[in-house]
């Protein structure tokens, strides 16, 4: 099977992370990762035809997954799919001990010492939203100054990351505390150097999104993050289509790669008729707060049988209500997402009997 990426459309999912079950807790201050479950996931992503964005937010980095750990989980994908799919893999400064800001300096160098170990190992870079930064900037050309360097730093053209804060509250303002206009001008400036490939964007503002596509350079693509609207954005209008680096492709991979190969094949109603039915279930698990939407891609991996618990690093499984996560169950069933339903029904079930909870068939 061909991978997806060599279509016209380029398709990363962003992967989650398999916890160690007998090691994972809210009180444990570090991630413990089922390092065999998590690759056996990024083996069928790989299967599948997509890309893969590795320790991004989707794997609960900055979230229970520091640096350390995700250099181990960088190394061991690229090992594991790297010669079968493309991996892009995020560079952040998650390795510094600073509590809020720094020096710009001291961030340009964590950013390309995160970089430099991606790019030695063959991954692609996707310079994320830096928490350090959004607190230590106070003006767009703080911004401009930390990721000039950095992209001096590349050896190949990256990707940059556009994470709004209703994905993460700590990130208002990035680029530019004063508006989203200089906000873009910063981007677009960025862009113009020659050492972007492109630039994924996580606003869920369809509209912005489109309008900043038609704006960036010729040969910049724009990687839709957007959960709600990627089925319209992946098609495109006349003037161009949005690639895409999606948290939600994880629990759609098999869908998604399916639809995105007949809209390669130029079979757009095809496509449409595969994902568009997905855009509620998509809604409901990145509903607000929007952060938590990893639960929800966990507990339908566990209920596909991709792991054998529901546990999650720092004990986020807890991240959304019994209710919520039984409406998801609900939801994946009707549009076939299980390749195994029964095992997710039973799973689901005894989820509910354990709270005491009736299990609805409804969505």
């Amino acid at each position: 099977m061909g991978r997806v990426s060599t279509g016209a459309r380029r398709a990363f999912a962003a992967a989650h992370v398999v916890a160690d079950a007998a090691e994972s807790s809210r009180s444990e201050s570090l991630a413990s990762i089922d390092f065999e479950a998590t690759m056996v996931f990024r083996r069928h992503l790989a299967s599948l035809g997509l890309g893969i964005a590795e320790a991004m937010d989707t794997a609960q980095r900055g979230m229970g997954v520091n640096w350390s750990t995700a250099r181990e989980l960088i190394t061991a994908t690229l090992d594991e799919v790297g010669d079968h799919a493309a991996v892009a893999c995020g560079v952040a400064t998650d390795q510094l001990d600073v509590p809020a800001g720094g020096e710009l300096d001291v961030l340009a160098d964590a950013y390309r010492e995160q970089l430099e170990f991606v790019e030695a190992r063959g991954g692609i870079a996707v310079v994320m939203c830096s928490r350090h930064l959004a607190a230590a900037a106070r003006t767009a050309e703080d911004y401009l100054s930390v990721y000039r360097r950095v992209l001096k730093a590349a050896e190949r053209p990256v990707i940059l990351h556009w994470l709004g804060e209703t994905f993460d509250p700590e990130l208002a303002g990035y680029w530019s505390p004063h508006s989203l206009d200089e906000a873009t001008q910063v981007v677009l400036e960025l862009c113009s150097t020659g050492r972007v490939d492109g630039v994924k964007v996580s606003l869920l503002d369809a509209a912005f999104e489109v309008k900043l596509r038609r704006q960036l350079p010729d040969g910049v693509r724009l990687y839709t993050g957007d959960d709600f609207n990627y089925v319209d954005l992946i098609a495109g209008d006349d003037d161009g289509y949005s690639d895409a680096l999606l948290g939600v492709f994880d629990p759609l991979a098999a869908v998604a790669a399916e639809a995105l190969r007949a809209l390669g094949n130029g079979d757009e109603a095809r496509y449409r008729a595969m994902l568009e039915p997905t855009v509620p279930l998509a809604r409901l698990i990145f509903e607000a707060p929007t952060q938590f939407y990893k639960t929800g891609v966990v507990w339908l991996a566990y209920l596909g049988g991709f792991q054998s618990h529901f546990r999650m690093v720092g004990g986020a499984e807890s991240g959304r209500s019994a209710r919520h996560l039984l409406r998801l169950w609900s939801m994946a069933d009707h549009l076939d997402l299980f390749a195994d339903p029964e095992l997710a029904r039973s799973r689901a079930k005894s989820y509910a009997l354990s709270l005491g909870l009736p299990l609805s068939d409804g969505p």
